[in-house]
Order: structure tokens, then sequence, then C-alpha cells
């Protein structure tokens, strides 16, 4: 039996917090960590204890008499490392474990103490360790010499994306300061696919030594579809009466897809309360919103029992943050995957044996029709799979430039042999990696002194930078100040002027000064009835939805979820497309010739082929208007045969067409932090690996047979 391997204090523990059973995760990573070293992913719902999974065997098989922290939490968020540490805390109480948060914002005194008598648990995010190895590298060396376990949370978060990369190098880095042989890392996910298995145990270490433990219990989710279409700006007040009349009884949270937007619909959902005596409970959370609201908001929602509450909110609440009991979820027009519909479908139903709620609403067809396929993609269990990166050139400038600054110094060919044995750039070559120490030499990025390699002056700002340390982009915010208090930060844009009115914190502000030097927005309240300026962007889809949407609209399926709107509005969509017989929907594609020369083409595909696409036509010379909504190009040519012909000759001249479009459009490699100090030919590489996806369009092209609608 899995409770019995566990050690005294940790059964103590179990037996006092009266659990009747340990959940199905539970007992198999306690079975598998405590007679196994191997490395192990734990995939299982939201709310399923995969926190306790990792944990309880953990602490009862690591030596916390040896010096030197003996487990390591990475987190990818503050806010997470905060409420994980309660959690940790209380696991440890037992065992008399220190447990320390080590973030920009956690307690010196406590980080003091830990330097002095390494030992314990040590809950942190890549960024901080970063840090450490770049300004106290003998601190990294003190604390991890001796590590025995290294816990990932929301370990999808990091797949595919570049501080997936940073954080699989940073480990390699660790195990670089090792005394002892083994560490075994614990990944943990409610959102991860089989498909993405290999990326997460790659980095975690490899394939081999890593097992998947799957908890395949899934709750019921009970789902209703609600269609008011609108083409305003703003949200119709029907739609908002509608959503205040299915959660103003509940204890809800409601997703759109946008800052903006969450602020807007909380201030609508408070005034229709407040003209009906309902209650007060409505609140913003969002990157925008102060640190201290969103955690006054996260500690109510969480020891609240009595109160119906409703927080409107973006991705900040998909992680894993514990805000208790959430009734239902609200999602208001579609998600952009299926893996983050399953996130926030997971934070609600939270108790066992209780079904997750969800009401999915939609202002416009096409994203009817999105919402619709996610929900289908959802039923049958699909996750996005996650695209590998190959030769992360830019990352590999940034690691450079932070080991370096590490060791002090250090010859060219010893730098050279750590990136090669580091697994991360496993795929990029000695000679290229030579070639870009040598572009950094010349750019004065790095300096040569006798044999070995230092900062170089230009390099020096940028290692002792803040912002050095992370490895994605972040927008410049402005702070808004409301009588010396800040209420939150929003990204400054041209529509934000002085006697405008923004919305944050679910209220309404009037701007009264900006000043661009301290990058603050000083405001009051607005009462003058003026409309406030939104801000928020947009995301990328998955092929594999935008062909489940062909799917829809080419079918006759029933679905009971749909309102009857809803249902007009698909069948409104399926009537554009009822002359389309469709064989095979990975390779067949409508087109309509919208007039004697304009043609209609509907690639049911994904964002990145999409825009490559868009970027050949572009470069061809071509008159277009791509719709990436509903999938499709409207081009100003009447020959379909020659525009396939003239894209596919096209891709021989990708490199030659990315090279001038960033000579003239510095901007293009914005989207990588890092990717502006690499040689052009490498932001050529890096483009083409992350932010295009030549290659699968040039499948979609060959492959794809267009079918004419008359």
């Amino acid at each position: 039996m899995a409770f019995d391997l566990l050690s005294e204090p940790i059964r103590k523990f179990v037996r006092r917090k009266k659990w009747e059973s340990l959940r199905p995760i539970q007992a198999a990573a306690i079975t598998r960590i405590l007679t196994t070293d191997c490395n192990y992913i734990l995939a299982s719902r939201t709310a399923s204890g995969k926190t306790e999974a990792a944990f309880l065997p953990i602490l009862s098989k690591a030596d916390f008499n040896s010096q030197g922290v003996q487990v390591l939490y990475i987190s990818p968020l503050i806010a997470l490392i905060n409420d994980q540490f309660v959690r940790i805390e209380e696991l440890c109480e037992d065992l008399e474990v220190s447990v320390t948060k080590w973030h920009g914002e956690a307690n010196k005194t406590a980080k003091n103490n830990l330097l002095k008598n390494p030992n314990g648990v040590l809950l942190i995010t890549p960024e901080s360790l970063e840090a450490m190895f770049v300004n106290a590298p003998y601190n990294a060396a003190t604390l991890f010499k001796n590590l025995h376990y290294i816990v990932v949370d929301e370990i999808h978060s990091f797949l595919g994306v570049d501080r997936g990369i940073q954080l699989k190098s940073i480990i390699s880095r660790i195990h670089q300061l090792q005394e002892q042989p083994r560490v075994v890392k614990i990944g943990l996910s409610a959102t991860i696919g089989e498909a993405n298995y290999p990326e997460a145990k790659r980095l975690l270490g490899s394939e081999e030594d890593t097992k998947v433990l799957l908890d395949k219990t899934k709750k019921e989710t009970i789902a209703a579809f609600s269609f008011f279409e609108s083409d305003a700006t703003e949200l119709p007040l029907e739609l908002m009466k509608d959503i205040y009349k299915q959660t103003s009884s509940n204890k809800a949270l409601i997703f759109p897809n946008s800052r903006g937007k969450t602020e807007e619909i909380a201030v609508k959902l408070m005034k229709i309360s407040e003209r009906v005596n309902g209650h007060k409970n409505y609140f913003t959370h969002h990157s925008s919103v102060d640190k201290e609201i969103r955690e006054g908001i996260e500690k109510f929602a969480k020891e609240n029992q009595r109160f119906n509450f409703c927080i409107v909110c973006t991705s900040t609440l998909e992680l894993g943050i514990d805000i208790g009991t959430v009734d239902k979820i609200v999602q208001v027009d579609s998600t952009n995957s299926v893996s983050s519909l399953v996130q926030r479908v997971g934070r609600s139903g939270r108790r066992d044996n209780e079904s997750s709620v969800l009401n999915l609403y939609a202002t416009n067809k096409w994203s009817l029709l999105q919402s619709l396929a996610c929900w289908n993609l959802y039923k049958k269990d699909f996750l996005e799979p996650i695209q590998s990166i190959k030769k992360p050139y830019d990352i590999l400038l940034h690691q450079v430039l932070s080991i370096i600054k590490q060791l002090s110094g250090c010859s060219k060919s010893q730098l050279i042999e750590r990136i090669q044995s580091n697994p991360t750039f496993v795929n990029i070559d000695k000679q290229p990696t030579s070639d870009l120490i040598d572009w950094l030499l010349k750019k004065e990025i790095l300096e040569q002194i006798g044999s070995d390699l230092i900062i170089g002056v230009d390099g020096e700002y940028i290692v002792n930078s803040r912002e050095f340390y992370s490895v994605f982009t972040t927008e410049p915010d402005f702070k808004v100040i409301h009588a010396g208090n800040k209420i939150g930060s929003i990204p400054y844009s041209p529509q934000i002027q002085i006697n405008e009115n923004i919305l944050l914190a679910a209220s309404i502000w009037k701007i009264i000064d900006i000043d661009f030097d301290s990058l603050k927005i000083l405001v009051r309240p607005a009462k003058d009835g003026k409309k406030p300026k939104f801000f928020g962007g947009a995301g990328s889809v998955h092929h594999q939805v935008r062909e489940e949407m062909l799917k829809i609209i080419t079918s006759n399926d029933d679905y009971e979820e749909l309102d009857l709107p809803s249902k007009s509005a698909i069948n409104e969509l399926r009537l554009d497309f009822s002359t389309l017989y469709i064989q095979d929907y990975t390779s067949e594609r409508p087109v309509i010739l919208e007039n004697e020369s304009r043609l209609k083409i509907f690639t049911f595909t994904g964002t990145s082929i999409n825009h490559s696409l868009s970027f050949l036509f572009k470069s061809l010379g071509y008159e277009f208007i791509l719709n990436d909504r509903s999938s499709s190009f409207e081009i100003e040519t009447n020959d379909l045969e020659s525009l396939m012909m003239n894209l596919n000759r096209s891709f021989n001249s990708i490199d030659e067409f990315l090279v001038k479009e960033i000579e003239g459009n510095e901007a293009l490699v914005n989207f990588t932090k890092w990717g502006k100090y690499l040689p052009i030919h490498y932001q050529v590489e890096v483009l083409k690996e992350r932010y295009f996806d030549f290659e699968k369009a040039k499948e979609f092209i060959e492959n794809t047979k267009f079918i004419l609608i008359k």
C-alpha cells in the first residue's frame, strides 16, 4: 500500500488532514518515486493533488540532514510560488524542514538565512535562477551542490517557448555544479497531451529516463453555448444581462480574451448588479492589475465560503493558483486553443464528484464555430502538440553572455565545450557557436583579454540590466496612479491620452496627466459617462482546430449544447458552404470566386501557416486581405492555378525575402527578445522556426486540393 511507504512524519500529516484515501495520482507517484530513481511527469486534471503527489514521496525519501538545498521547486509564476509555499510549508511542518521563497518580492532575511545555512526546500522562478547564476554564482554553487530533487510545476507552460529553452539550459548548468551524480526531476501538468511527452521528457533530462504517470480520471463537464451577434466594439447589453443571470448566484470565473474585455465585463456586471441590488463582489484579475490587489482577490476567493463572487480574468488564473471552489466558468468568445479551454474548465467543480459547469458566449459566427470546434476536440481529449524548437540561436546568445558572466570570463574553447555539453543546444553545431562568439566580439558585446573572453563594453550594459534575466519580451508598462496609490499598469498606446477614460481594476478612470519620464499615468474616478478605451491582443490557433471547424460547417451534426441563436448562426455558415462536398478533410479546401478578379480562399489551417502564406503573397506583390478568424484570404486574382504555381516557386526564395523584410523592418524579430543581437542570417533562421512555418505551408500547398464553390 502506497501510504505505508511514506515516512512517519508524512503519514502523520495525512492523518491530520483526515484524508479518506490517497488520490490515484498520489498513490502511483508515491510507489514509483520511492522505489525508483527515474524522472517522472505527473499528468492529471486540475485539483487532483499533483503537488502532494510529488512532495509526499520526495519529503519521505530526501535526506534533509545533508548540507545544501535538497528540493528545488521551479514555477512559471511568482503568484504560484506564494500559493504553493503555504501548502509545502504545511507538508514540511512535522519534518522541521525549512521552506524558502526566492524571488524579487520575497523576504530578504529568509533568503540570507538560507545562504548562511543551505538546506530544505527552495521555491523559485527560472528568472531568479538566472539572476543567481549571473550575479552570485557562488550562491548557486553553495545551494545546489548537493541537490537531489527538482520539481517543475505547470511544465506544459514551458514547452515550445523561450522560457522552456532557458529553463532547460539552467537545469543543465545546475547539473554542472553537482557533487553527487543523480538529480531526480518531477514535472507536474494538468494539460499535457501524449504528443508532447517527448518534449517534456527532454526538458527534464532524457526520454529514456523519464516516465509519465497519467491519471485519466475526467470530470463530467456540462456546457451551454449562447450567441449574441455584435459588430460593435463593446459587448451587447443583452449578452451582459444573460451573463449576469447565469453567474449572480454562483462563485464564477469569467474568461474573455483580452485585458480590455475583462474590465468592460466587470464594470458592466457591477452596474447591472447595483440596479437590481445584487452582490458587490465583482473583480478583475490580469497582469495589469496591481499585485497586491490580485493577491487580495485570490485570498478573498479562497477563504470565502458564504458569499458569491465573480472574477473576470485572463490567463493569470489559468494556471494552478488555488482560489478555492468555483461553481461555474464563463468563456466569452472562443479560446485560441483546446489546452487553454482545458485549463479554464478545470478551475470549476473542484470538489470530488462535482461536475464542471461551462457557459460559452460568442459575438460572431466564426468565434462561435471556433468555440464549438475547441469543445468537440476537448471531448475527444485532444491537446495541441508543441512545436519543438531545434536551433534556438537567440537563447544560445543569451546563455553565452550569462555563462561568461557566471565564470567571470573563460576561454573560447571552454565556453564552446560548456555549450556543446548542454543538451539544450544539441542541434547547434560547434561551428555556428564559434561564429556567434566571433560576431559578439566584433560587436564589442564580448571582449578578449589574452586567452579569456569577458563581457565587453556594450555587453556590460546588456548583462547588467534587470531585463537580462528573462528571455520573454514585455511591453513597457505605465503605472496607473490614483491619489498616490498604484491601481495597476497598462501598456502605453496612442489611444491613451489626457481626458480619455480607461478601465482598470473593475473601475472607470479619467486620465488627468501622463508622465513619460517616470512612466506614470495619473487618474481620478470618471463620472462623465464617456466611453473608456480598451487594450488587449489575440493568439495563435492550431490547424487541428481549423480542420474541426471545416468538419462542423460541412456536416449536419446537431449539438444539444447550442441554444437556438447558436444553432441558427451555425446553420447560416453551413448554408454558405452547402454546395461543398468534402471527401478528405486533411487535403481539400474551399475557394469562392467573389467577382471576375477576386478569389476568397479558405485555408482552414493554423495561424502560423496562414502567416507564412501571407508573407509569401506580400513578397510576390499580390494584393490580399487575410482574415485569420475565418482562416481565409481575399486575393486580387482569378487565376488560382497561376497563384499556386507562383507560391510554390516562392519557397525557394524565402531566405532572400526574409533578409529584405528584416532590413526594411527590424521590428519583425521583436517577438524574440534576444534575436535583434544575432547576425541577420541567424535572425532569418529564428523567424523561420518560431514565427512562420514555411515547411508546413509548403506541405499544405503541395497537398491541398482547392474546390471551387459556385
